[in-house]
């Protein structure tokens, strides 16, 4: 049955493979670019707030500064730079001092409209066309400023191409990319009302799109946290843009949003920064935060649980459980195998991390970040909990995702006074190996230790396996392994060190990587190597501050 479903996937990879190539095709026909032509409005309605695009604006790096000596831009030579996107997503303009001569950038979009008027895949891909038109449409009234009405009638017959290709191809992307095509769509009919039928397409995809890709508690159903980063980011997009426009905000909408911040407030931390699981990359949340107070989003509640991630927090200390499943197979191309790993931060210091997902560094290291040993949780025999489909051709129809899933059972939380105890089970080993994978872990409120046992139960199978049990560091502490082979100590910086200790094991410090940014980097890994005897194993070991 297996053997039929993956021919199955095959071919319909094959399919839709051939039918990309054929649509890029079309979409490179001067008779596909004339038809995107359509009537150019007669005036914005209003002009968006350019400040609203803050959170998709890196302010650390300015990438353009406009001034005469570069108007003319040779864009031959953008097209062989690695930044290329991120110039040719005008989110530099947010940048662009507001008292620069309009002529010189209205020079530099001339040029980009001759050259990139008509489709070109690398430059209409769906990240960098919705920015594009969110940009111009955001800044408008500076690059429209001198009035020159030939100018005008290029930019906005430009600008609509781009709006009618994107709202063409809304649902050939992805969910998770979805949003910023949705986002464009209402925008357009908010400050064009010639186009108001956009406004109330996009409406009617934004709420399919929410009811299809959150939980009831408004976490994304592929359980990555950047993502609902990111669409928070455009749900507040809409919403300010909707208030400007004066049209009603819908109590969708109103509820998303809602739902989304408590999920982000629930995942805070003294180090302003995201867990490392299941396709996340290192963000860090303090301008976000400070944006979102700034247009007066409160939020105080939090959960214990988010997208069955455990929380526990105590003074400055937090601590990331997961006891989930993997997503369903559509939504697992950025799923990493980690079941029942954890982070832990203490004192604005992260101490125990995952290795983070590989997506800004390169496609191997992608593919590395999603094995089980990439994450500070147990592994049985070098293997991962799930499988990686491995065909070329099925990968570049819909990416690496999963071809086996597992259960995770048994979760249970306790807490007092004093202590929060938190455990699940998977059966991710069950059909290979026989056991199952039990994690405890104790929080002792009063000085924020760790007290762990990890335990392998042996089910139906005589098989005698090793296993190993990683603790990934994060990068900058450094360790000194004791005498006795049972201990070690962690130097987190000069006045600040932990203790990790097994007794019942002998540990090892290994080398590893860290690729939650945008470069690996090198990082040190505790692991716990054993074998279960062909019988059940408890590993009991203990992280503690250091007297």
């Amino acid at each position: 049955m297996l053997y039929f479903k993956n021919v199955y996937i095959y071919f319909l990879s094959l399919k839709k493979i051939i039918l990309k190539k054929f649509i890029e095709f079309f979409f490179s026909t001067k008779y596909y670019n004339k038809s995107l032509e359509t009537k150019i409005p007669s005036r914005f309605f209003f002009y968006p707030n350019p400040y609203l695009l803050s959170p998709l604006v890196n302010h650390s790096e300015a990438l353009y500064k406009i001034s005469k000596d570069n108007a003319n831009i040779n864009w031959d030579d953008i097209d062989k730079n690695k930044e290329k996107n991120k110039i040719h997503n005008f989110l530099w303009l947010n940048l662009v001092d507001r008292k620069n001569n309009p002529e010189i950038i209205q020079k530099i979009i001339f040029d980009w409209s001759i050259k990139y008027g008509n489709y070109k895949k690398e430059v209409w891909n769906n990240n960098s066309i919705n920015l594009r038109t969110i940009s111009w449409i955001s800044n408008a009234e500076i690059i429209l400023n001198n009035n020159d009405k030939s100018f005008e009638k290029l930019f906005l017959k430009c600008l609509l191409k781009q709006i009618n290709f994107i709202k063409k191809n809304v649902n050939n992307t992805e969910d998770n990319k979805r949003i910023a095509s949705i986002s464009t769509i209402i925008l357009s009919g908010l400050v064009f009302r010639e186009y108001y039928y956009n406004f109330k397409f996009g409406i009617k995809e934004l709420k399919k799109l929410i009811d299809n890709f959150f939980d009831k508690n408004g976490f994304p159903k592929n359980r990555n946290c950047e993502n609902l980063l990111t669409f928070l980011q455009y749900f507040i997009l809409i919403k300010e843009w909707i208030k400007q426009g004066q049209e009603i905000i819908p109590e969708y909408l109103e509820e998303i949003i809602e739902k989304n911040l408590v999920c982000l407030n629930s995942f805070k931390n003294s180090s302003n920064k995201l867990p490392l699981f299941n396709g996340s990359t290192e963000k860090n949340l303090e301008s976000f935060l400070e944006y979102l107070e700034k247009l007066n989003y409160n939020f105080v509640e939090k959960l214990k649980s988010v997208g069955q991630m455990q929380i526990i927090r105590n003074k400055k200390a937090t601590l990331y459980f997961d006891s989930g499943e993997p997503p369903s197979y559509k939504l697992s191309k950025d799923y990493q195998s980690g079941p029942l790993s954890f982070e832990y931060l203490s004192d604005d210091e992260k101490i125990i991390t995952n290795c983070g997902f590989g997506r800004k560094i390169s496609k191997k290291i992608e593919l590395i970040s999603k094995f089980t040993s990439a994450q500070s949780t147990l592994c049985i025999n070098d293997t991962s909990v799930v499988k990686f489909k491995k065909n070329n051709l099925i990968n570049r129809a819909y990416g690496s995702t999963i071809s086996n899933s597992f259960k995770t059972f048994d979760i249970d939380r306790v807490e007092d006074k004093s202590n929060i105890l938190i455990s699940a089970t998977h059966d991710a080993y069950l059909e290979k190996f026989g056991y199952l994978h039990r994690r405890t872990i104790k929080f002792f409120k009063k000085n924020n230790d760790l007290v762990g046992k990890d335990t392998l139960i042996k089910k139906n199978s005589s098989l005698n396996v090793n296993f190993s049990i990683r603790f990934h560091l994060y990068p900058g502490i450094s360790t000194v392994k004791t005498i006795s082979g049972k201990s070690v100590l962690l130097q987190i910086n000069k006045k600040k060190s932990w203790i990790f200790s097994s007794q019942n094991q002998k540990i090892d410090v290994e080398k590893s990587l860290f690729l939650g940014g945008n470069k690996a980097l090198n990082n040190q890994c505790i692991v716990i190597y054993g074998n279960t005897q062909n019988g059940d194993v408890d590993v009991e070991w203990k992280l503690k501050k250091a007297s």
